[in-house]
């Protein structure tokens, strides 16, 4: 189910959790859960819940207890193997009162404790308190699917709590809990548009990472660990290509017929792209009946695969819905600061915010081709960036030799977006491959921040060690797991990075917004774990984006389908920006209101748009995630009390 959970714990076992607090709590996430809303209270311990009923719609209320009444859980998500776990677990002596995955997971942590995690099979973020020691225990799933932070308050102290929620702004409801700014986050999410890893964009609060679980008990003691890891050796040793493309194709049509199981109407995202029309492929293999298919486009044909999408529902009979994104589509601004909770700054949030809206008036569940990029090696900068690969080119001395000439031109030259990026460039092929790499998906880059933050914020940014530096955390991530091939240290940094920190929280929040479900078969561990350990000759043969997926999806669709160029849900912001939307833009970064904030230096933001709007340079991104930054300012910084106001009308 696709649901809203949030809590209290105090360290205290006397001090009783405020009811006003956890209500608040969860009306702050309603939209997650329209059907439904429960809690429970045993004095330091408070559980607030909203639900989506998907399955067990008639028996699903949460909070649900155990047979004694000494564990309690609140749960979001859906464990596509519940039935076999309830037959189990039945057959080790539990009993069950409902029809629910979330019951499964309670009576699975009474008998495995946190290795619970490792039997389930699916999306999830759930909670258990114990009352016989007044604990907590919080899991989420592999590749971060559902969203889940927590954040500690009053430490120290006798009223000391921790705090967890599907969404941070759930914790705006604790008047304890503290609404100051984590400068740091803003570097990041200037660098790649989302905030990485655990930090969120409040001090006091973080994200439990993917594949982790936490639990908080006596005395404020708190233990989080680690208890997944994708592991790409060893390799599938003797493997041809023929048995590899029977194993995908047999996991994925699994991963796809689990996805299945809905007491409500069910049906699938297709952008026209291989990955969403294989979901729909397979979805037809298992569905005889109707399926409603989900499409977007724009006016502008380099952006629009709506006719791919429409070739496919023609192919499989879908029941197909379209939908035009104009520049208007900006009067949702205010909708995707509240929802995304965070500064998030992937412009494709307002193609999947209005296929979201759409879908919902027909389904309560979609599908989608989420995570074959990165299981299958599909993003073209798998295969390097052409213009670094031809300054690579000139050799090495020669561009150490040019390192202190272009240093000095870029002094003499402070204003010259070209030299200051040619000498950027210059340094980071000095700096070898990772870096190279990393870098060239950096979209403010440490220069340009160096002249767009304000001198206090630049100060506390860039004056403290290297914690500043977005393309080193990444680099740490790519050699964190056990890749040894460089394309599998790329893939896996993507999953750690981009997949929970842009790509998932992207769709869970636009979907969660209207109350819809997305499901993605791509992603399950299954197809995840194969993937991984297949030798180069197969992921990867001379570069071969996808190689293996298309292989699969070869007598599906056709070579011709197969092999044109990657879309997806990419958005003609850059040329919105220079036309209808041009005023929008200079009241966004130019205005009073912004200066005053004190984050940025006012000219250096009227440059970036000078120069945008003249078509000098291509600052699309770039202003994108002022613009997003500044919305969920308005949003959230400037407003006494957000969660009574709710959405804030902009644009």
């Amino acid at each position: 189910m696709m649901c809203g959970i949030a809590g209290k714990v105090y360290v205290n076992r006397e001090r009783e959790v405020e009811r006003e607090i956890l209500v608040r709590m969860r009306q702050a996430i309603q939209h997650r859960g329209p059907d439904d809303e429960g809690e429970y209270i045993n004095k330091n311990l408070g559980l607030s819940f909203r639900r989506l009923a998907i399955i067990d719609v008639a028996t699903g209320h949460q909070p649900i207890q155990n047979e004694d009444k000494s564990l309690a859980i609140i749960f979001n998500g859906e464990i596509y193997n519940h039935k076999a776990l309830r037959k189990e677990l039945e057959g080790l002596e539990h009993t069950f009162t409902t029809q629910t995955d979330t019951e499964v997971i309670l009576h699975g942590y009474e008998q495995w404790g946190a290795d619970v995690c490792l039997h389930l099979r699916g999306m999830f973020a759930f909670a258990i308190v114990n009352s016989l020691d007044g604990s907590l225990f919080i899991g989420r799933d592999r590749v971060g699917k559902k969203p889940l932070f927590y954040a500690i308050i009053n430490e120290g102290t006798d009223r000391e709590a921790l705090l967890f929620a599907s969404e941070v702004k759930s914790f705006l409801a604790d008047p304890d809990f503290r609404r100051d700014i984590n400068v740091m986050a803003i570097n990041h999410y200037l660098s790649v548009e989302y905030i990485p890893g655990e930090m969120s964009i409040f001090k006091q609060a973080h994200k439990l990472l993917p594949g982790h679980w936490l639990r908080y008990g006596q005395g404020g003691k708190m233990e989080t660990c680690r208890y997944w890891r994708l592991e790409y050796e060893p390799k599938w040793e003797n493997l041809t290509e023929e048995q590899a493309v029977a194993k995908v194709d047999a996991l994925i049509d699994d991963a796809v017929s689990v996805r299945l199981e809905s007491e409500v109407p069910l049906g699938c995202f297709l952008s026209g792209g291989v990955d969403s029309s294989l979901v729909v492929a397979y979805m037809r293999r298992h569905i005889s009946g109707n399926i409603d298919t989900f499409s977007i486009g724009f006016k502008e044909n380099s952006h629009n695969e709506l006719p791919y999408a429409h070739e496919v529902a023609e192919k499989f009979g879908t029941k197909h819905h379209e939908f035009i994104v104009e520049p208007d589509a900006l009067e949702c601004l205010g909708v995707l600061a509240w929802h995304f909770d965070e500064p998030m700054a992937d412009s494709s949030g307002i193609p999947t915010y209005y296929l979201s809206k759409m879908t919902r008036q027909y389904v309560t569940v979609a599908l989608n081709g989420d995570g074959g990029d990165e299981s299958f090696a599909g993003y073209a900068r798998y295969n390097g960036f052409p213009w670094l690969n031809k300054f690579n080119a000139i050799p090495r001395p020669i561009r150490l030799m040019m390192s202190p000439l272009l240093d000095c031109a870029q002094r003499c030259m402070s204003n010259s977006s070209r030299v200051e990026l040619l000498s950027y460039i210059n340094r980071i092929t000095l700096a070898g491959p990772e870096k190279t790499y990393m870098a060239a998906m950096v979209f403010f880059r440490d220069y340009m921040k160096r002249h767009l933050f304000a001198p206090a914020v630049r100060e506390e940014i860039f004056g403290h060690g290297n914690q500043w530096d977005t393309e080193q955390m990444t680099i740490d991530y790519m050699n964190d797991g056990n890749a040894k091939e460089w394309i599998d240290k790329m893939i896996y940094s993507d999953i750690m990075t981009y997949l929970p920190g842009a790509l998932l929280p992207k769709v869970d929040r636009m979907t969660s917004a209207v109350g819809l479900e997305g499901r993605s078969p791509l992603l399950d561990q299954d197809v995840m774990e194969f993937a991984a350990r297949l030798p180069l000759n197969l992921k990867f043969p001379n570069g071969h984006l996808k190689h293996l997926l298309k292989k699969v999806a070869l007598p599906i669709f056709g070579n011709e389908f197969l092999e044109r160029p990657k879309q997806g849900f990419g958005v003609p912001i850059g040329e919105w920006f220079r036309g209808p939307l041009r005023e929008e833009v200079r009241e966004y970064l130019l205005s009073k209101q912004v200066a005053d904030r004190g984050f940025f230096d006012p000219v250096y933001l009227k440059r970036i748009y000078d120069e945008h709007t003249s078509g000098r340079n291509d600052h699309t991104h770039r202003i994108w995630a002022l613009i997003m930054f500044e919305a969920w300012c308005r949003s959230f910084l400037d407003r006494p009390d957000p969660l009574a106001e709710g959405v804030l009308k902009l644009g």
